[in-house]
């Protein structure tokens, strides 16, 4: 039977990070809202190894488990797998994107009483976060414009293991029939059509950014990779903040450049796109956007159908 890593000495109240009379594994709060996508995989292998071996002297997996809201039948068939911690967090980050969050997972390790974990991965978490936010501010940073974004560009090894359940090797892409394009405001809205579109009888398959992609790569290149090759439709969420972002913008473009000159005709693109408002929309719209607007109305229940 597995064992959990011992302990490197740390005591709590020499935790990586704590000031004196802090909680074991002291993390700063303004990180607390990173995602989870943020940690690496060398945290959540240690992770599993404190949390995988079933023990009565302390909280595993299946505690967590049951902090995140698995039923019974759930963490049954976790129970099977090699790694059940890695799995839960893996779901855990599908069902709940926005809030699958670090911050929320120390909560929950803490109110478990496995400050052993805190006071070992604290520093490590820490650390993979800030790698995390320091690679999204450089992606914000990168100029608008890429060097090529049309269908005559090769696929490269830059554009390979994009998503996290991508064959890192390039042995195997994922796929969606979907691709959401939103601004993070709108998020839970999204929230929501994941609801709908992918734990329903529909069970479809979104491509959601925040949830989907490994950090790394220019977000404009992942951009054109995932609408152009990896998703059978692209919807549009379109609100007021939509039409202030940079992204969004960028994005609805280069699916309408893949079939030029049939913008008010979104069922006959090339990627047929499917536009959604999710508030009353008050600002002024670029015309292409107007044409997309044609047609759509304020989401009601049965837009699902």
């Amino acid at each position: 039977m597995a064992t959990a890593p011992a302990s490197s000495g740390s005591t709590p109240d020499s935790a990586p990070g704590s000031t004196p009379g802090s909680a074991p594994g002291f993390f700063p709060p303004e990180l607390a809202a990173v995602p989870m996508v943020a940690l690496n995989y060398g945290v959540r292998r240690r992770l599993g190894l404190y949390l995988n071996p079933r023990t009565a002297a302390a909280a595993d997996w299946t505690a967590l488990a049951e902090e995140l809201g698995c039923e019974y039948l759930e963490i049954r068939r976790l129970e099977a797998l090699p790694d059940p911690t890695g799995a839960l967090l893996d779901e855990w980050q599908s069902r709940c994107p926005g809030g699958a969050t670090v911050g929320r997972l120390l909560e929950l390790l803490r109110q478990l009483e496995r400050h052993d974990v805190l006071v070992d991965l604290a520093a490590s978490v820490e650390e993979d976060c800030k790698k995390y936010l320091k690679r999204k501010q450089q992606q914000a940073e990168q100029p608008l414009q890429v060097p090529a974004v049309d269908s005559s560009v090769p696929k490269t090894s830059e554009l390979v293991g994009i998503t996290t359940r991508d064959d890192p090797y390039g042995n195997g892409t994922e796929l969606f029939d979907a691709f959401i394009c939103y601004c993070q405001k709108d998020l839970q809205f999204v929230q929501e059509m994941i609801r709908e579109l992918e734990q329903t009888e529909f069970k479809l398959k979104l491509c959601v950014f925040d949830r989907d992609v490994l950090p790394g790569t220019c977000v404009w290149s992942i951009s054109g990779e995932l609408i152009e090759r990896r998703c059978r439709r692209m919807v549009v969420v379109i609100s007021d903040d939509y039409l202030e972002s940079d992204e969004c913008d960028f994005q609805t473009k280069f699916a309408l450049s893949l079939s030029p000159g049939k913008i008010s005709q979104t069922s006959h693109l090339k990627l047929p796109l499917h536009i959604i408002t999710c508030t009353t929309v008050t600002s002024e719209a670029p015309a292409e956007i107007s044409a997309l607007l044609v047609g759509t109305a304020q989401m009601q229940n049965e837009v699902w159908s």
